[in-house]
Parts: C-alpha cells; sequence; structure tokens
C-alpha cells in the first residue's frame, strides 16, 4: 500500500508541475505575441488587454492542475483531519482565483452563457 501511496504523490507532483509549466508558457506565449503586436503597431489599449486576457488564461489553466493535484493527494494521501482541512482551504482559495480571473479575464461568470458575437 506503500508503494501506491507514493506513486500517487508522485502523479499529484507532476500535475501540479504541469500546472506551473502551463503558467510559465503561457506567460512566454501571451507576451511574445504581445511584443509582436507591439512591433506591428497595434494600438496600445487592444495589445494590453489581448495580452492580460491571455495571460488570465493560462492563469486559470494552470490553476485547474493545481487544484486537481490537491484533490488527488487529499483523496489518497491525506490520512489526518489537519491535512484534508488545509488543503480544503487551499482548494477553496484556488477555486475563488479561478473564477475571479474568469470574470476578470471574460467579463462573465463562467456559468453565465458567451456574448453571441464572440469568436473566442
Amino acid at each position: 500500500m506503500t508503494a501506491f501511496r507514493e506513486s500517487i504523490e508522485t502523479a499529484a507532483h507532476a500535475i501540479e508541475a504541469v500546472g506551473v509549466l502551463v503558467v510559465l508558457i503561457g506567460l512566454a506565449i501571451a507576451t511574445w505575441r504581445f511584443l509582436l503586436q507591439q512591433h506591428r503597431r497595434q494600438p496600445g489599449n487592444h495589445a494590453f488587454r489581448y495580452y492580460r486576457r491571455n495571460l488570465g488564461r493560462s492563469i486559470i489553466l494552470g490553476l485547474e492542475f493545481l487544484i486537481a493535484g490537491d484533490i488527488i493527494r487529499t483523496v489518497v494521501v491525506a490520512r489526518d483531519l489537519a491535512g484534508v482541512t488545509s488543503l480544503a482551504f487551499i482548494i477553496l482559495i484556488r477555486s475563488f482565483m479561478s473564477f475571479t480571473l474568469h470574470l476578470e479575464v471574460e467579463g462573465r461568470w463562467p456559468w453565465q452563457p458567451a456574448p453571441t458575437g464572440d469568436k473566442d
């Protein structure tokens, strides 16, 4: 049973590492696109909004991976109430951040339908 827990713990760490990589790669891609738009003389406000939206989306996706890693670790590895409680608070905070970032990036809550003319 110990080998199983260790493999699940390793999987949870790997999923969290993917979440961090998603944020870092998203940051790099969003920054690169922003710099290209600046080079092409796109209007500054449009370029900034596009940069912010892309960066926010990568953070949201990275948070989803981090939450998934926490859930896996909580279900299998954490055996005491203190561990489960602390991870529950971490998941609550990360979920709140994800919802508020979604509102900030998309201009609507995740459960609200997208505007009909939205191309993204």
